[in-house]
């Protein structure tokens, strides 16, 4: 998971620094990543039969929803919004995410091995 974890946060930072014609592209990649990410761990919860995995998979699914939408809108030329998106919003969700609901789900990891 830490390994993933830090994949995802390199890939927000490229994202943030690529320049106008390249960020459409890096956006689609964290995109593309952010989904597997998220199905792995669900993968886990619903193994494990994780006690938080419906509040912990709908928080997956709003965010790659709100992903999903400034996707087609960065494909489509109008990058602008995402890009504030994930340089304003995406990483403080993250990192919420991980202190609560992913270090929730690595105890219980911890706990069964």
């Amino acid at each position: 998971m830490d390994d993933t974890h830090l994949e995802f946060i390199n890939m927000v930072q490229a994202a943030i620094q690529a320049n106008q014609s390249e960020f459409a592209s890096a956006f689609n990649d964290l995109f593309q990543h952010t989904k597997v990410h998220f199905a792995t761990e669900e993968e886990v919860m619903t193994r494990l039969n994780h006690g938080s995995k419906a509040e912990h998979v709908a928080d997956h699914q709003r965010i790659l929803g709100d992903m999903d939408r400034f996707n087609q809108r960065a494909a489509a030329g109008r990058a602008s919004m995402a890009r504030a998106w994930v340089g304003d919003s995406l990483l403080q969700w993250f990192h919420t995410h991980a202190q609560t609901m992913d270090s929730a789900l690595a105890a219980d990891i911890k706990a069964t091995s």
